[in-house]
């Protein structure tokens, strides 16, 4: 089991080294490869690379509780239409409160993994320039710790989540649906 140091040190030390050239899809669901790269801990001159998938489903919209189910206690009989005056002036000024919902899937049982002799920068090299070679957009490169591998993998989910909200929510008010 992990202890929270564990996942601090890998959240701390994880880098993304190549992004994928597209962020999440608003309105379908997008796949990503990754190779992850790591030093094995207990072999020097030892490198592993992980290759596999993520799964992104399509972002849905959340919104909260329907406003009238909030109770106004200890207000005068002229809070709720207050209240509700006000929710209408943050909708009329595209404040709808809603909240964008992200998932994804990872599918374990995809990732091959390869282990190499050679330093960590010489394989860091190698997958860089095999990026180039074949131009793939959807792969993403991440150097990360050989133990805590997934948390890297969770890290890189969470910055395409990131990269990908402001686009999606324009999306999204775009086709009036936020």
């Amino acid at each position: 089991m992990l202890s929270q140091d564990d996942i601090q040190y890998a959240m701390e030390t994880t880098r993304v080294i190549h992004e994928p050239d597209h962020r999440i899809q608003t309105f379908g669901e997008t796949r990503f490869e990754f190779q992850l790269i790591s030093e094995l801990m207990d072999q020097v001159g030892k490198v592993r690379i992980r290759t596999g998938e993520v799964e992104a489903m399509k972002p849905r919209i959340l919104r909260p509780e329907p406003y009238r189910n909030i109770e106004l206690e200890g207000f005068d009989a002229t809070a709720r239409a207050r209240f509700e005056s006000l929710v209408e002036r943050l909708k009329e000024q595209g404040r709808d409160l809603a909240f964008l919902q992200y998932g994804f899937r990872f599918k374990r049982g995809a990732v091959h993994e390869e282990i190499l002799t050679d330093s960590l920068e010489a394989v860091r090299d190698r997958v860089m320039e095999d990026i180039r070679r074949t131009g793939n957009p959807s792969r993403a490169v991440i150097e990360g710790v050989d133990d805590t591998w997934e948390v890297s993998i969770l890290k890189f989910s969470c910055e395409m989540i990131l990269r990908s909200h402001e686009i999606n929510a324009f999306d999204f008010k775009r086709k009036g649906l936020i």
